[in-house]
C-alpha cells in the first residue's frame, strides 16, 4: 500500500472516546464526501461517496457508536476501483445526524460553516483535532516520504478550504491554499509540518516512519555535503601542488637550485619528490621543524621567485 492509504488505515483505527469528537470527525466526513438529498415531503436521506472503504468503514462506525444507526453500504465496480456509498435512508435518523453535527440548523436549513469562531462543533482541541482527522480521511493525501512532503486535502469551494486552513493554522502551522481545476486545496510542503499534523491527527506510527525517513535524507545530505567540500578541497590542494610543482622546475631549470635562499632548496627538492603530497604531509618528511603555515610561506616564496624568472625571461626577449 501507499503511505497515504497506511496513514489513512491508521487512522480509520481510531475512534474517539468521546461523542462530542465524534460528531467533529463526522461532520468532517460529510462535508467534504457527502450528500443530502430531500424528496417531496421534506424528508432527508444522507450519503457520503467514496472510493476509499477504509473512509467508508470509519463512517458507519462513527454512525453506529454516536446514534447507534446501522447504515446501509452498497458497492459499485468502477474501471478500476470499488465507489462504496454509505447512506442513512431513514428520514428521522438523517436529520438527527444532520442536526448534531451542526450541518442543519434548527430551522432545518442546510449548513456548512466550519469557522473556528461560531461552530461549536469545533470549539475544543480534541475536536479540532477529530475534525481534522475526518477531513483527511474524506478528501485527504499525502506524497512517499521518500520522494518530497506534501500534505493536502481537497475541498470543493475556496471559503471551505481557508475554513480548514484556519482549523490547521490553530495548531501554529502554515497551511496554504490553492485552486486546482473546479477545487481548492489546503496544503503542507515542509518536512517538520507534515510530522505535526500526523501527530495533530493521531498517526502516530505512520508519524515515525516519516521521522525515520527524514532522519535518513538529513544523514544522507549531510554525509553528500560532507564528500562535497571534501572533494573540493582535494581539487584545489591538487591544483596548488601542479602549479607550484610547475613553478620549481621552472627555478630548477633557469636558476637552480644552488641559488635558492636558505631551506627554500630542502622544501623545492621535497616538493618535487612527493607532488601529491599535503602541506601538513610535506611538515612531517621536512628535516627541520615547521608548520603547515610555514611550509605554505615557503611554497609562496618559490611561486614569487618563479614568477620574476618569469618576468626578467619575457623582459630580455623584447
Amino acid at each position: 500500500m501507499s503511505f497515504s492509504s497506511n496513514v489513512k488505515e491508521e487512522l480509520c483505527e481510531i475512534v474517539p472516546s468521546a461523542r462530542h469528537c465524534m460528531l467533529a470527525e463526522l461532520s468532517a466526513i460529510v462535508s467534504l464526501c457527502g450528500r443530502i438529498e430531500i424528496n417531496a415531503a421534506d424528508e432527508y436521506r444522507l450519503f457520503i461517496h467514496t472510493e476509499n472503504v477504509t473512509v467508508a468503514r470509519k463512517f458507519f462506525t462513527i454512525l453506529q457508536k454516536a446514534f447507534n444507526i446501522s447504515s446501509e453500504v452498497s458497492v459499485r465496480r468502477l474501471k478500476n476501483s470499488n465507489l462504496y456509498t454509505v447512506y442513512v435512508g431513514e428520514a428521522k435518523e438523517a436529520l438527527r445526524v444532520l442536526k448534531a453535527t451542526r450541518l442543519l440548523d434548527e430551522s432545518g436549513d442546510i449548513r456548512e460553516d466550519l469557522s473556528l469562531i461560531s461552530n461549536i462543533i469545533i470549539q475544543q482541541v480534541c475536536c479540532k483535532r477529530a475534525f481534522l482527522r475526518g477531513a483527511f480521511l474524506a478528501a485527504g493525501s499525502i506524497s512517499d516520504p521518500e520522494k518530497g512532503y506534501h500534505f493536502e486535502i481537497v475541498t470543493p469551494d475556496r471559503p471551505k478550504a481557508e475554513q480548514v486552513a484556519k482549523i490547521i493554522a490553530s495548531f501554529e502551522l502554515d497551511a496554504k491554499v490553492a485552486p486546482r481545476k473546479n477545487h481548492h486545496i489546503v496544503y503542507l510542503k515542509e518536512g517538520e509540518q507534515i510530522s505535526d499534523i500526523l501527530n495533530i491527527m493521531g498517526a502516530h506510527v505512520s508519524l515515525m516512519a516519516l521521522e525515520n525517513v527524514r532522519i535518513l535524507k538529513e544523514v544522507r545530505n549531510s554525509v553528500n555535503r560532507q564528500v562535497n567540500c571534501e572533494t573540493a578541497n582535494l581539487g584545489k590542494t591538487v591544483k596548488a601542488a601542479t602549479r607550484q610543482v610547475e613553478d620549481i622546475i621552472y627555478i630548477r631549470d633557469n636558476m637552480g637550485f644552488e641559488n635558492l635562499p636558505e631551506g627554500l632548496e630542502e622544501v623545492a627538492n621535497l616538493r618535487l619528490a612527493y607532488p601529491d603530497s599535503s602541506l601538513i604531509e610535506l611538515t612531517k618528511l621536512l628535516g627541520s621543524p615547521i608548520g603547515k603555515s610555514g611550509m605554505n610561506h615557503r611554497l609562496k616564496k618559490l611561486s614569487r621567485i618563479a614568477q620574476d624568472l618569469r618576468g626578467e625571461k619575457e623582459e630580455n626577449l623584447c
